[in-house]
């Protein structure tokens, strides 16, 4: 009976995206129009190809955006030194994601946009690409993808995950591969550029908050100021999750006679400047490594579900976050298991003023918490991707290429 539901539920689905395809081509050249599609790219979103389908066997990654694109890197690159016969194909669906990964994949990997989960586009995409095997590294299910790749050859366990009715002997839990943080590849301009800012830091107290979301400038801002009271020399980082929200803030704190330096203008930290507005992307792994203390974002506001704290606790910052982390909280439950010191979570814009207070005056403090973050990240993360790989070859590759 379940079944059956679930096979209806999946054929009003698939009518509704085919009697939806129009409407949402023009929704993909609105926003093409508007910036947020690839200019060049954007027919790939249509499962357009823009590159060959190489002989041999092919395992397709998919991601939606950019974490979860940077977590499929350290397995794509385990899977290639395991198995160099298999080709690569990686996609990922937001812009943002496109213009960091393209540069931190390994060489042969093929990297397109993702198509959109309707009927033509994903017959168009699955018929030319083939792939054996498909890794998702998201938490969305996309019907037609699913349901189209098991008529062209997947495991009919497919059609049972996506209707929710899979046995529970085929779910394996090896790690969250949100703790997989590897050091990637950085120019000699962009380390330069962040040695740069480690001198102008050296002599000043600083602390970031990292992926903010607009209107948590607000709650960053407030805790700015109440710290200038006390500690005038002070600097803030601000990395909000868009970057053009960056230039927003710096552009209206200008206009209120503050110092801002922004990033992508190579602005210097002189006397007077207090703020520093990053807005660039990809850079946010290195830049960790510049503070001492780590504010998280997407978690002060509700409807952002918070972002992943792992890059900041692997460069041994004092990680803290607010109260709406969402499907977060488990990575913090698990940091705060091994040390209740690794993670702290606050409640809201006072309690984040506390803590920083706290934390700029007592350097035992600070200590102890920038240790037991990169002691935590650390034993979370350790052989978590050999765990995946291993997962993935005897689960999934070895029935595909059997």
């Amino acid at each position: 009976m379940a079944a059956t539901k679930g096979k209806l539920v999946y054929t009003i689905y698939r009518a509704l995206t085919y009697s939806l395809s129009p409407l949402l081509y023009l929704h993909l050249r609105w926003r093409q129009h508007r910036g947020l599609e690839h200019p060049l790219r954007w027919p790939e979103r249509l499962g357009r190809a823009s590159l060959p389908r190489p002989p041999g066997p092919l395992v397709w990654f998919h991601a939606v955006s950019l974490g979860e694109g940077l977590t499929a890197i350290p397995v794509i690159k385990e899977c290639i030194r395991r198995r160099p016969d298999l080709n690569i194909l990686m996609t990922t669906t937001t812009t943002s994601a496109f213009e960091v990964i393209k540069n931190r994949l390994p060489n042969g990997v093929i990297y397109q946009f993702a198509p959109l989960d309707t009927p033509a586009t994903m017959d168009a995409f699955l018929g030319y690409w083939k792939p054996n095997a498909i890794v998702m590294m998201e938490s969305e299910l996309w019907p037609n993808l699913i349901m189209d790749a098991s008529r062209k050859g997947s495991n009919i366990q497919a059609i049972n995950f996506q209707l929710l009715l899979a046995p529970p002997s085929i779910f394996h839990f090896s790690g969250d591969l949100k703790f997989a943080v590897e050091e990637s590849d950085i120019s000699e301009g962009e380390m330069r550029s962040i040695e740069s800012l480690k001198v102008q830091l050296a002599h000043r107290q600083v602390w970031m908050a990292s992926s903010i979301h607009k209107g948590e400038e607000e709650v960053i801002l407030a805790a700015h100021n109440m710290l200038m009271q006390g500690h005038p020399h002070l600097v803030t980082i601000i990395v909000p999750r868009h970057p053009q929200h960056g230039q927003d803030i710096a552009q209206e704190l200008q206009k209120k006679g503050q110092g801002v330096a922004l990033r992508s203008r190579g602005d210097k930290l002189i006397s007077g400047t207090n703020i520093y507005v990053v807005d660039t992307l990809g850079e946010l792994r290195h830049l960790y490594r510049t503070t001492p203390i780590a504010v998280i974002g997407g978690s002060f506001l509700p409807g952002f579900g918070g972002h992943n704290i792992s890059e900041a606790a692997a460069a041994g910052c004092a990680v803290l976050t607010g109260p709406y982390v969402g499907h977060f909280s488990d990575m913090i439950l698990d940091m705060q298991r091994l040390n209740p010191l690794s993670v702290l979570q606050v409640s809201g814009k006072s309690e984040l003023e506390q803590a920083l207070e706290l934390l700029f005056r007592d350097d035992e403090v600070l200590e102890a918490r920038r240790v037991a973050a990169k002691q935590a990240y650390e034993t979370l993360s350790s052989g978590i991707v050999a765990r995946v790989w291993n997962l993935l070859d005897g689960q999934l590759l070895k029935h595909a290429f059997s």
